[in-house]
């Protein structure tokens, strides 16, 4: 199935675009053939229709997030039914018998310049011959989402990240929504050709309450304690807060105890359980080379020298972590985000691995997908953190 993503390089693009990648990683895997191909669309393709057009010859669905929040009122009214009747028109000269989910707005219920952009937009898609699906979207937090950019999860995960004491209106309420699950949801009305108005249920929750919790997040986590995740809601949230973390809050020292028997710290505190594990790894070989969409993942190194490598999903960066044993600092891998460690010294490392649930083999969520691309493996060398 051929499928478009516009707006890839946004919050929803991009989880959508990861969730597509997972499922194909996880076919790659088994030795089956891939079930999507992915057509990756930021506002360059916007450009130009006819090569527009051209990207989406042939595909069978278009997710379609690419969107406009900020602009003055009188530009704002006519933004985003702009790029609607782009896309409209280059499937048309495409013709692909594609099928469009357009992320909408609850907004677009209110009448306010941006609200009556986004009910225009979705009214200039309604006749698309391939189908149309409405996806009428709350507030989304999710990995990665932008802070002070109207995104009110990820501007309170920065400001207490950084020290600041946020300020809310005690009165003001959102209804979250996860930004995989959005996304998930999206892809499902692609394949499944569901014309109509589609709308998720959301979490409502008074902002005092998110910045509660997230303040017991992050002060739990700073005592180096996870929180209770069995709360599927909990779990998004905390995981969204971890991925603002990087790439400057990793690795984690630990506190070591030392006396006349040796040197005693604890390795994991807290998370409501899961899964302990440890393994011997041979000097030059490297371990992971995959990414989770929901686990929560620490990775200790207790004797020996390695290397952590980390990269999003979809990404080029990557970011370079140095571990010992000698001093003991967990580093927590962020979701949507392909992992390794590499055993960088002349002995066996020994690393501690936990997870905060049981592994599921009929649900492993662990996708395979190598950190360093062909192009990467020419640098040996490991960098410090960047």
């Amino acid at each position: 199935m051929k499928i478009a993503v516009t707006g890839a390089d946004g919050l929803l693009g991009w989880h959508a675009a990861a969730r597509l990648h997972a499922a194909n990683c996880a076919a790659r895997f088994r030795g089956q053939s891939v079930p999507y191909e992915m057509v990756l669309l930021g506002r360059r393709e916007f450009d130009d229709v006819s090569q527009l057009a051209q990207a989406l010859r042939g595909c069978d669905a278009v997710l379609h997030f690419a969107g406009v929040n900020r602009r003055p009122d009188e530009e704002m009214e006519d933004a985003n039914p702009a790029i609607s009747r782009k896309l409209a028109a280059a499937v048309e000269v495409s013709g692909a018998n594609a099928h469009i989910v357009y992320a909408n707005s609850t907004h677009s219920r209110g009448d306010t310049p941006y609200g009556r952009s986004k009910r225009n937009a979705a009214s200039l898609l309604e006749a698309n011959k391939g189908g149309f699906s409405d996806l009428i979207l709350p507030h989304i937090f999710g990995e990665c989402a932008r802070s002070f950019y109207n995104n009110v999860t990820a501007t309170l995960c920065q400001q207490l990240i950084v020290g600041e004491e946020p300020t809310v209106n005690p009165g003001a309420q959102v209804k979250l929504l996860h930004a995989g699950r959005a996304a998930q949801i999206a892809i499902d009305a692609a394949i499944a050709r569901q014309s109509g108005t589609i709308e998720p249920e959301a979490r409502p929750t008074a902002v005092q309450d998110l910045l509660d919790r997230l303040r017991m997040f992050h002060g739990s986590y700073l005592a180096g304690i996870f929180p209770d995740l069995s709360d599927d809601f909990d779990l998004t949230l905390f995981n969204s807060y971890r991925a603002a973390l990087y790439p400057d809050g990793f690795p984690r020292p630990l506190k070591l105890n030392r006396d006349a028997r040796g040197v005693l710290f604890e390795a994991v505190k807290g998370g409501g359980g899961g899964q302990t594990f440890m393994s011997w790894t041979e000097p030059g070989v490297t371990r992971g080379d995959h990414f989770h969409l929901a686990k929560v993942e620490r990775f200790l190194v207790v004797s020996g020298e390695a290397v952590i490598r980390i990269r999003k999903v979809l990404g080029a960066g990557v970011w370079e972590y140095k571990v010992n044993g000698d001093e003991p600092a967990a580093v927590d891998m962020p979701t949507l985000h392909t992992h390794s460690i590499e055993n960088t010294g002349s002995k066996p490392l020994l690393t501690l691995f936990w997870t905060h649930d049981l592994f599921d083999p009929s649900a492993p969520d662990t996708y395979a997908d190598p950190v360093l691309k062909p192009s990467m493996l020419r640098s040996a060398a490991p960098r410090a953190a960047n």
